[in-house]
Formats: C-alpha cells, sequence, structure tokens
C-alpha cells in the first residue's frame, strides 16, 4: 500500500535545514565489479543481448547490491535516496530485450512500440522492476530511520527514456517521430503505478533531456494521483548544457520553471551532464525565478577515464562546491549525479549540515 503523503511534513523539514539526496547509482555499482553473469542471474541467463549496462535488472537479479547501495548513501546522510528505476519502463526496456529493426534495415517508430508498450513480457517486467526497486529503497531507509531516528525518504526515479518526442531522428523527415505522446504517457503511468504500489515517498522526473518527453512523465503522474485519489510531493530535474538549455529540447531555465509550475513540484532542480563550476550560472537563474524549493545534484565535474570514478572531482571538491551554493542560498536540496559515490555524499551531507536553506519565494497571488 501506497505511504500517507508527506508533502506537509518535507516541507516543514525544508523549511529548517537543507535535505541531502543521494548520489550515482551507476557509479556505485560499478565499483562492485559485477559480471554479465551477475547481471542475467539464472533468470535471464538466456536473454539474446548484454544486460550489464542494464542496471535496472539488478534490483531483480542482484537485490543485495542495489539495497547495500540504498544503505550506504542513507549512513553517508542521504535523507532522501532515489530508486534503482531509470530506465524501468517498457520502452526503455524494450533496448536490452526486443530485436532492433534497424540492424535489418528496419526502423523504430509508432507501429514498433504500439507493439512495445501492450507486450506483456515488457510490461510485467517494468512492474516488477518498479515495485521491487522501490520495496528495496523502502526498506533501506526504514532500517536507517529506526536506528538513527531521523526520518529518510524514498523518490521513485523516473528517467528520460531512449527516444524523443521533441525531435526527428529523419533529416528528411523532420515530422517524423518514432514514438506518441500517448504512447509515451501510458509507459510513464505504468511506471508511476508500480512505484507507488512499492511505497514510494516521492515520484521524482528526473535528469529531463527532453522537455516534451518530460510533459508526458508528468501528465502520467497526475493523471495516476486522480486515478488513486492520492497525491506525492513531486520533484523535477533537468540535465542542461553549458548554455543552460534543455540537451534535446533546448529548453532554457526560465521556461523550464514555467513549463512545469503547474505540476506545483515540491522542488524543481539542476542535475547531471555539468559539474558544479559550470551548473552554478544555470542553478543561480533557476533559484531566482522558481517559486518553490531548488534541487541541485552535479556530477563529479567532467569525465575523466582515468579517474576512479571516471570524473575529476574527489569528495573534498564536492564539499567545497555544495557549501558554496548553500551559503550564496542557491539550494533546498543537495545531492550527486554521476561520479559521486557514497563517500561524495557524506562529503555534500557534512558541507549543509548548518546552512540555511534557501528561501522560497512566495507566488504571484499566494
Amino acid at each position: 500500500m501506497p505511504q500517507p503523503d508527506p508533502t506537509d511534513e518535507l516541507v516543514d523539514v525544508l523549511a529548517r535545514r537543507i535535505l541531502v539526496l543521494d548520489g550515482a547509482m551507476g557509479t556505485t555499482i560499478r565499483s562492485y565489479g559485477l559480471s554479465e553473469a551477475d547481471a542475467r542471474g539464472s533468470r535471464f541467463a538466456d536473454c539474446a543481448k548484454d544486460l550489464l549496462n542494464n542496471g535496472d535488472i539488478l534490483s531483480l537479479t542482484r537485490p543485495d547490491v542495489i539495497a547495500d547501495i540504498h544503505r550506504r548513501f542513507f549512513e553517508a546522510g542521504s535523507d532522501i535516496c532515489e530508486t534503482n528505476t531509470f530506465s524501468a519502463t517498457s520502452i526503455a526496456q524494450s533496448e536490452f530485450f526486443v530485436d532492433d529493426p534497424r540492424e535489418h534495415g528496419g526502423r523504430k517508430d509508432p507501429a514498433f512500440f504500439d507493439r512495445i508498450i501492450t507486450d506483456p513480457f515488457l510490461n510485467e517486467l517494468a512492474w516488477e522492476m518498479n515495485v521491487e526497486s522501490a520495496k528495496l529503497c523502502r526498506r533501506e531507509a526504514d532500517a536507517v530511520t529506526s536506528t538513527t531516528g531521523r526520518k529518510r525518504y524514498v523518490a521513485g526515479a523516473i528517467g528520460p527514456l531512449t527516444v524523443s518526442l521533441t525531435n526527428s531522428p529523419d533529416a528528411d523527415d523532420p515530422g517524423f517521430r518514432v514514438v506518441t505522446f500517448d504512447q509515451v504517457l501510458e509507459a510513464y503511468k505504468h511506471q508511476a503505478r508500480a512505484l507507488i504500489e512499492g511505497g514510494c515517498d516521492i515520484l521524482m522526473i528526473e535528469t529531463i533531456f527532453d522537455s516534451l518527453n518530460a510533459k508526458a512523465a508528468a501528465v502520467a503522474v497526475l493523471d495516476v494521483f486522480d486515478e488513486l485519489s492520492l497525491k506525492l510531493p513531486v520533484i523535477l530535474s533537468a540535465a542542461v548544457g553549458r548554455g543552460g538549455e534543455t540537451m534535446i529540447s533546448a529548453q532554457k531555465i526560465e521556461a523550464f520553471w514555467n513549463a512545469f509550475a503547474h505540476v506545483k513540484p515540491l522542488a524543481i532542480g539542476l542535475n547531471c551532464s555539468l559539474g558544479p563550476d559550470l551548473m552554478r550560472p544555470h542553478l543561480e537563474e533557476l533559484s531566482a525565478c522558481a517559486a518553490t524549493h531548488v534541487s541541485c545534484y552535479p556530477n563529479a565535474g567532467l569525465p575523466n577515464p582515468l579517474a576512479p570514478t571516471g570524473f575529476d572531482l574527489e569528495p573534498r571538491h564536492m564539499h567545497e562546491f555544495m557549501a558554496e551554493f548553500a551559503d550564496a542560498g542557491l539550494v533546498n536540496l543537495a545531492g550527486g549525479c554521476c561520479g559521486n559515490t557514497p563517500e561524495h555524499i557524506e562529503a555534500i551531507a557534512r558541507a549543509v549540515a548548518d546552512k540555511k536553506p534557501r528561501e522560497v519565494p512566495r507566488a504571484e497571488g499566494a
């Protein structure tokens, strides 16, 4: 059964302190040295495609690893951990379990995705991945809450998909889209229902590259709330380029806020794509216009294949940057994306522990 709506409780906590998010699931998974056989387990041993890069499948085949990662992030100081469900939709999972027609001279198109979103195997798999991932994170959150006496929360991670509603992949047919809005909407509704069933406190539409995909996710979440007669807090987080635009839809910061203000999110923020140094001016712009809480979980700098985590910045660097963001009054929630391990999150938690949270401006007419 879904948990009670914690919105009022979270708003109260956010008025008193900066909440700490978790770090990079993918980066931390790689530190366990798992093999293709680990990812497959006995259940998916005969899968025709490699599954090692399908991190979400580990909630089913190596739940011990995923639970351990959640525990480590919570113990490092995370108030909120995301579920291991970044790609847990029928559309995203089709990349691992369905033959790609492009390899045989065909193409992916709405007819192809009609088959995907109605495929019983993919829908059952997506449902199980979301429910079980939420339960794993829920158990660890409750265990650390019981041990420490400080409430911890579970955010259901809703990722960006591998298809775009904004752009055509065909330069000769700019009106073509591989997938329709309604198909994306249906896949996201299925995911949102499963995350709620698994016991999430928050739904988090994150790493938004394509604002139209995210719009479908937001509509899906609101529709499911209406259908289930409940409401959970929603957090939205975009990945932007150096110019402060969403990577595919090229929507600038203020436009991003205006496009999603109607959702009345608990928080809106930025994550991924940039390190904290390059993210700062865009965070400042968002902080100035958003009439809600602001979240920030940047990458640990830029990619560096020679670094232990694949990214340049060490925990001490993230401590310095996030302390500066907090001192400048820019954030209400802070964490890390790619390259941020539990050690990075521990440093971020220390950096913001006694800092005053950003003051949320009153909305017009409030």
